[in-house]
């Protein structure tokens, strides 16, 4: 079995609230706008990767910054912003919940950090680490960045319908500017005049004039989730992702027309810019794949590389050279270095848990050492990703008839239990279902324990989760006097559940299923409680083989 190791609960300081000291140094040094000649990727001719230089990364479940040395690909420490889960669930938690995006300022001073449960925008100093405050917006904060001079964080507030302008020094909202429902992110023009902002709610890319804070064009786009966007260091062009279709757009950044769209596969996620002396490249992370797809810009841009990467990349950055690129693994709590010039992985850090934003800062510790309010909490948990596909035994039938049911289970270490975040799809609208740990992922499935009930949405899909003992789960098996289990238990054994299996809940389900299949209904060994039919899902099909939960 996965033994979780012992943890002990992280020192967390109460370092969220504004102090007039953090205020009345913010002010000393909002001035910004690369007053010390910082280049920030992404960026054309950027300064050579540095010791000075840091990636940063939010980690949503660890509810943490994770803090790392790009020179040396180790990880310096974490800034605690909020308790663990399951901590946070208190009702007396007043920390940050979700941490979940990054911003910087052009010189590399201050990060801007997005909690989009809390609602917080907190300020971190970058040289020591210092939290100077937290401003609380409206509902459900996605991603914000400073503006070119430095003055103000502009926030996307994704749960409504517009931009919460911050002002650094004072650390409070200063404005809001209207855009179109569930801004998803913000980011400006090289020259500082224009902001681009995608929606997660709405099929439009609204550009605003940065002194008037004015909507001055809309530009529909193909799909309505589109949850990151880069302008390309030159200027030139603006892209977009299309997290729930699989796309990529391109858009020219002065007459705002939208120049290419391409397919680039499922959960295409974050993305930035890359110009290396090969030419100017976007990298895309697409998390369905676990690949990063690295496309070469032009009149007819293509899809040049893929590069296979750990579980689920998600935030994506380069360095100021161009030399490498860092991708945050949300299913797997590390950063996969990409060397550009090979477009492979050449290392992997542990981080905090679940990453999903990722920046990189050039020049953020000017001196010292930088290891200022950092601890080392949550690094290296176990996680596992587990695929479910649909079992061919003893119904060998089932997999072209469930032909597009799939599905993928992510388990990682809490303290003192894990969490379990299931998500799939092609399954009936509507339906309940039912998710076991089982001794055998096919028939017969031996022991089995219950881990939760989902019901699936009008699209057939569902995104479902539980807190429980994953890793360690384990039952007793009886022996009876004559040897043989489940009579009258003499002695008992420990038997482990390390597989994953789903069923419909409702005996209806299976029956048209069968029905529909022109096959007589057949009652599986989970049927004796009359709650459940042949299982629909299992992990019979990972790649891992044996036992998904021990590997």
């Amino acid at each position: 079995m996965f033994q979780r190791p012992h943890l002990s609960r992280p020192a967390l300081a109460a370092l969220l609230t504004a102090s007039v000291t953090g205020a009345l140094a913010l002010a000393q040094h909002a001035s910004g706008g690369g007053a010390q000649g910082v280049l920030q990727p992404p960026t054309l001719n950027g300064p050579a990767l540095s010791s000075r230089d840091r990636v940063y990364t939010a980690d949503q479940t660890s509810n943490t910054v994770t803090v790392i040395n790009p020179a040396t690909n180790t990880v310096v420490g974490q800034i605690p912003l909020g308790h663990p889960r399951p901590g946070v669930l208190g009702a007396l938690d007043d920390m940050q919940v979700n941490v979940h995006g990054l911003g910087f300022s052009p010189d590399g001073r201050y990060l801007s950090v997005i909690s989009n449960a809390s609602n917080g925008v907190t300020i971190i100093r970058t040289r020591d680490n210092h939290v100077m405050g937290t401003v609380y917006t409206g509902r459900g904060p996605h991603e914000g960045f400073f503006t070119p001079d430095g003055k103000q964080v502009w926030v996307t507030v994704r749960g409504e319908d517009y931009l919460s302008v911050i002002d650094v020094a004072s650390l409070k909202e200063t404005g809001r500017i209207r855009v179109a429902q569930g801004p998803g992110m913000v980011v400006f023009s090289p020259d500082g005049q224009r902001a681009f902002v995608d929606s997660s709610r709405t099929a439009q890319l609204d550009v605003i004039d940065v002194p008037t804070h004015k909507v001055i064009a809309r530009v529909p786009v193909v799909s309505p989730f589109s949850p990151n966007l880069v302008v390309t260091p030159d200027g030139k062009e603006v892209w977009l992702t299309h997290k729930d279709v699989g796309k990529v757009t391109a858009i020219d950044a002065r007459t705002f027309k939208v120049l290419h769209v391409l397919d680039t596969g499922k959960v295409t996620n974050h993305v930035n810019a890359v110009s290396t002396g090969a030419g100017d490249f976007i990298y895309v992370t697409v998390g369905g794949e676990n690949v990063v797809k690295v496309i070469k810009r032009g009149a007819k841009p293509q899809i040049v590389a893929t590069i296979p990467t750990g579980m689920t990349p998600h935030g994506i950055w380069p360095s100021g050279d161009n030399t490498r690129v860092y991708v945050g693994l949300e299913d797997q709590d590390a950063v996969d270095v990409i060397d550009t010039a090979s477009n492979t992985v050449i290392k992997t850090i542990p981080i905090g848990q679940m990453p999903q934003a990722l920046v990189y800062v050039a020049n953020a510790v000017p001196s010292g050492a930088g290891t200022q309010n950092l601890n080392t909490v949550r690094v290296g948990l176990p996680s596992v990703k587990i695929k479910l596909g649909v079992p061919d035994k003893p119904f060998a039938f089932l997999p072209a008839a469930l032909k597009g049911v799939a599905g993928n289970v992510v388990i990682r270490s809490l303290e003192g239990t894990d969490d379990l975040t299931l998500k799939a799809e092609g399954l009936t609208p509507g339906a309940q279902y039912t998710l076991f740990l089982t001794e055998s992922p096919v028939a017969p499935f031996g022991l089995m324990q219950h881990v939760m009930d989902f019901k699936a949405d009008a699209k057939g899909k569902v995104e479902a989760n539980a807190m429980a003992s994953i890793f360690d789960a384990f039952t007793l098996r009886g022996t009876a006097k004559d040897g043989k289990p489940d009579g009258p238990a003499i002695r008992s054994s420990k038997v482990n559940l390390d597989h994953l299996v789903v069923w419909p809940k409702n005996p209806q389900t299976t029956a048209k299923l069968f029905a529909d299949q022109g096959q007589p209904y057949a009652v599986s060994p989970f049927d004796t409680d009359l709650n459940a039919g042949p299982a629909i899902l299992s992990d019979s099909n990972d790649a891992a083989a044996t036992s998904p939960l021990t590997r």
